[in-house]
Formats: structure tokens, C-alpha cells, sequence
């Protein structure tokens, strides 16, 4: 899919899902991108290649290696897994553990225009949600309060600065206001992470804003 995408993460988020340092929510969407990226998959390697050589550079106390060889002798012995026939799934593999494998059989709820969400369970520090967004509408002008990733997942959209595709994610921050429009043959389905609620720019999305936990 690498060759069809366009739009990647940020080096900051890259090193920071290596050396673990971002929310649950943030690294669902990293994770999920890397999936489908090979160009932020190699990124990502070389940031974990080069966090392992650190590592090899520190002192260590000695007695801590007693601690892990008891510790990988009790999980060798414990008895294999027993093996699964694989599953058809539709959905990368990061988010199966918080959808399942299906698209189709998200538990959607309606948020006006035919545009719907489904907020995944993370941790506090960002709000992860799925976005299914019809063909040709419109999500509310908005601006932002922190970081926010949209990832596609199928479909299209576009806004002020560009398309983006199935495997393209957009890095916005708070010097960005957009109107993103879904297009093309297919309805958008995007994970959607932020850190601060959106700016609207109407009162009425104000208003239904705190509900909808947007």
C-alpha cells in the first residue's frame, strides 16, 4: 500500500512511539499507520535500532540479569499457544483488539449530516474514535486546541491542503482550521485522534460539542 500513500507521520511521533513516551490513543494511531506504511515502518525500526545501541552503552546492575534469565526461563516453559486458524478482517491490526475485525460490524452512533462515530476505550491524554463520514459531506469548519491525527482507513478526503487516501493520515495542530470533505466512490472511515477538544467555528456545533465529546 506504501506506494499509494503520501501523507506520513512526523519524526517526532515516530521517536516518540519508539521510546514510549506518547498516550495510548496517540500510539493506537501511530501503530496503526505504521501497519500499513512500509516507508514509517523502516522509519520506526531505525528509531528502535538506534534506541537498542543506546542501551547496550549503559551500565546495568549485574543482579538485574539474574532477575531476567529467571524471568525468560518461566516463559519458555510455559506451554505454546494453541494455534488459530487465521481471520478474514478488513481492519489493521492494531485496531482489531479495540473493534474486532470487521468495519462493517462497528457499533456506530449517528452525530448528524449521516456522519457517525464510535469512540474507542484509551487511556486518559487524547480521545481516539472511528469518523464514518457519507461521500461528498462536510465535516464543521474547525480549528484546534492540540494535536490531532486522521488516519484513513477507507475512502477519501480532502481539505484546504491536500487529498488524503487509504493509509494517509493528516497532522494537525493548532495553527491549522480545515473543512474536510469526504469524496470518491466510497464512504470515508478514519481514526481519528485528539488531544484538546476542536475549535468550531459555528455556535450551534459549540453547543452539541460537550455531547458528543468531540
Amino acid at each position: 500500500m506504501t506506494k499509494h500513500i503520501k501523507h506520513h507521520l512526523t519524526d517526532d511521533l515516530i521517536s516518540g512511539y519508539s521510546c514510549g513516551s506518547l498516550t495510548e490513543a496517540v500510539s493506537l494511531a501511530v501503530a496503526t499507520h505504521v501497519s500499513m506504511c512500509d516507508d514509517c515502518r523502516a522509519a520506526l525500526e531505525s528509531y528502535d535500532a538506534l534506541g537498542g545501541g543506546i542501551l547496550e552503552t549503559v551500565d546495568i546492575d549485574t543482579t538485574q540479569d539474574v532477575s531476567f534469565a529467571a524471568t525468560m526461563a518461566k516463559i519458555k516453559a510455559l506451554p505454546d499457544a494453541p494455534r488459530t486458524k487465521p481471520v478474514a478482517t478488513n481492519v489493521p491490526a492494531p485496531l482489531v483488539d479495540y473493534i474486532g475485525t470487521r468495519l462493517e460490524n462497528v457499533n456506530w452512533r449517528p452525530i448528524g449530516m449521516g456522519v457517525k462515530q464510535a469512540i474507542l476505550p484509551t487511556s486518559k491524554g487524547a480521545i481516539a474514535r472511528l469518523l464514518y463520514i457519507p461521500s461528498g459531506t462536510a465535516v464543521p469548519d474547525h480549528g484546534h486546541n492540540g494535536l490531532e491525527l486522521t488516519l484513513v482507513l477507507q475512502g477519501a478526503f480532502r481539505d484546504e491542503s491536500d487529498e488524503f487516501k487509504a493509509g494517509d493520515i493528516e497532522v494537525a495542530n493548532e495553527d491549522m482550521n480545515h473543512t474536510p470533505v469526504a469524496f470518491g466512490d466510497q464512504d470515508c472511515i478514519c481514526l481519528a485522534v485528539t488531544e484538546a477538544p476542536l475549535r468550531f467555528s459555528r455556535m450551534l456545533h459549540r453547543v452539541v460539542q460537550p455531547f458528543l465529546k468531540i
